[in-house]
This record gives structure tokens, sequence and C-alpha cells, in this order.
């Protein structure tokens, strides 16, 4: 789950990090009126889950509260990369004398959270990963021991960051590993931390990734999930509780088990066919969640077939079996559908299947050969 520009400073300001004042609006009369509290030149800055809002002109400044009533009348009529804005950042603007580029994010590798940070700079941050890799700072963080005074003082000192800041950055990368862990973030990143013209640091923006399967722990958060660019069948999805992510083929996919979905696809692959979906219906699935899943893939006028391999262990397949029969009667696909059945009453749920027109199998790769043909034929 993403979040917003003002979300993520607004969490980091609660852990100590100093961030520019400013307000969101959602009409250009409130960004007028937010310019006119703040006093001076203000950054308009265009709310939206996507990076690119420079470039696309959705930050813009502006110098007195008119002509931020102006500008925001502007941004918030924009679209950016097919995302429509409906808010705008008002900040006061800051005097910037340096960029730097602060995160704490996953290291799956090394199973551990990672510090990234480059005094070489901010928003550009991808050409000096390409150009210049020596530039950025990598320094992990043991999760058991967490992030130490010391530690943010190493990466500090190895970016050569003058001693004078060491203190505020220090104070900041604390903060931040704060964010990260409360949070249940898979990325917290100040992008730029800059040193403006009276020696002070400030995140000017931030952005934060939290972790899907952590947000049952993060219920006022997920309150706040912007669904713009999700695709609507993910939004039914997370209704009924499914793992499901739309792709760009034509086989659905109904599986129970993220491994076994992953492995499904793959083999689809291997015998020339294109999944359309990654769906994990999860364990102990009832019909009534089947029947959701089925109806979600079957919105998809791409699919030209579908393939269900389902194990049961704590799933019944009886069960999948009765969510599959009231699916098709309340859907009534017209694209032939391919069952695999294996485990906890599988003989029952073939069964039932036996009238309805399904075509069967008992290997996986059997499956996947048969749902190809089907979606070719």
């Amino acid at each position: 789950m993403k979040l917003h520009e003002y979300q993520s400073k607004t969490i980091f300001s609660k852990y100590g990090i100093p961030i520019p004042k400013g307000r969101v609006a959602a009409t250009p009369q409130e960004a007028r009126e937010i310019a006119k509290e703040l006093g001076g030149k203000v950054v308009i800055k265009a709310q939206v889950l996507v990076g690119g809002r420079g470039k696309a002109g959705g930050v813009k400044v502006a110098n007195d509260p008119a002509e931020a009533e102006e500008l925001a009348m502007q941004i918030l009529g924009m679209s950016i990369k097919g995302l429509p804005v409906r808010k705008v950042l008002v900040d006061e603007a800051s005097n910037i004398d340096q960029e730097i580029y602060f995160s704490i994010t996953n290291d799956r590798a090394a199973k551990k959270p990672v510090m990234i940070a480059s005094a070489a700079g901010g928003v550009d941050i991808e050409e000096v990963a390409a150009k210049t890799p020596e530039k950025i700072v990598k320094m992990h963080i043991d999760p058991i021991i967490g992030l130490k005074e010391y530690t943010a003082r190493d990466v500090a000192l190895a970016m050569g960051l003058p001693k004078q800041y060491m203190k505020d950055f220090t104070k900041i990368a604390l903060g931040l590993w704060e964010v990260f862990k409360a949070t249940d973030a898979t990325l917290a990143e100040i992008n730029p931390l800059v040193i403006t013209k009276e020696k002070k640091m400030i995140a000017l923006d931030g952005k934060m990734l939290l972790d899907d399967s952590a947000l049952f722990r993060q219920v006022e958060l997920e309150a706040t999930r912007d669904t713009d660019e999700d695709a609507p069948a993910e939004i039914e999805a997370r209704k009924y509780g499914l793992s499901f992510i739309k792709l760009d083929g034509n086989i659905g996919c109904m599986v129970n088990g993220a491994g076994l979905a992953m492995t499904s696809m793959d083999v689809i692959k291997l015998f020339g066919g294109e999944p359309a979906n990654f769906l994990d219906i999860g364990g102990g699935a009832d019909s009534k969640k089947v029947a959701a899943a089925m109806r979600i893939i079957l919105t998809d006028p791409n699919v030209k077939a579908v393939l269900f391999n389902i194990f049961g262990g704590i799933t019944r397949c009886d069960e999948v079996a009765k969510g599959i029969l009231v699916a098709m009667d309340e859907v009534k696909p017209k694209v032939p559908m391919v069952v695999r059945l294996v485990g906890t009453n599988a003989e029952e749920g073939r069964k039932l299947l036996e009238n309805a027109n399904m075509i069967t199998a008992e290997t996986l790769a059997d499956a996947a050969k048969k749902a190809v043909a089907a979606a070719k034929g």
C-alpha cells in the first residue's frame, strides 16, 4: 500500500523528523488560504501515487496567495500518468543549498533492513545509481539490535556530510527507523532531504510503502488507502480477503496457496500460454469466497479459459466445487473451465462437477496443457 507525500510527511513529523510547514488542499480556494497563512513563497505539489510529478507539471512555485490559487486550479485539473489529481500539498518554499537521498527499506537477500543514502543527489538518485554507484552508501540494520546512533553517524561520515550536520542527520535517521518499524513499512524514503541556506535539515518530500500482509495491524492507515491506481478487480478482491493481481494474459487462474499459484503460472507459460492474473484464494476458502474469485476473474474480457488448481489440505475440494458451481450459475461464463482437484474430498468435488461441462485433469502439467489449448481454441 502506497501513501501520499502529505501522509508520509505527517507520520515523519510525529517521530521528530523536520518537515516544511504546510497543509493539503482539495480546492484552489483552500490553497489560497493556506498560502496566506504561510506567507511568502509556497510550493504547490500534486498528490498522486506516481513519480515524475515535477516533470509532468505537477509541482509549481507560487509567489503569493493569488498565484497559489491559480496554480492549484491548474494542477487540480490535471491527470498525471492516468491518475487524477484530487489534492495538492501547499508547503512553504525552502532555500535549498544541498539535496540528499535517504531511505530505509528491506534487503531480501541479506534478510535485514538497509539504509540507503547519497549526498550526490536527491530527486535524480536513479541517475546517480546508474552513473556513479560508488556515491551511494548502504548500511544494514540488525533487526534485533535496531538502529544505533553510531551506525547513523557512520552513514553520515560515509556520505561525506559536514560534521555540523551530524547530530541533525542522526536524529532524522533514528526517527525514520522508528517510522519504518511502527508502520510495518517496506520503504520509508526522504527524497530529497535538504540542507537549507539557513543551515537546517528538512525532509522536503516523503514516500512510504506499507506491507499489505501487515495491514491488519495498521487499521487507521489502511482506511486512508487511495484506490485511484488500483484495478477495480483488485479492489473487489480485497473485500473478500483474496490475493489478486491482474496480468495481461488470457488464462484466468484460481489457486489456493501463493507458491502453488506462482508454480501454476510458470507451468502455463511453459506450455505456451499467458496467465491473466495471480489469484490465491488461501486456505479454508468456502464456496462464497470461491464464487467471488470466479466473478472477479471473469470480469476480465481478455480471459479465454480458466484454470483451477486446488490442493485440498485445509481447503476442501468439495467446497471449492460448490463455489465454482455457484459462480457459474451467477456469472454464466462462456469460456472453457479446466479443473484440477487433488486432496481432501477431491472425489466428492469431482462428482459435483461431472455434469457441469468442466474439463478435468489429474496433474498440473495436463491441466495447463488443456487450459492453453482451450484458450487458443
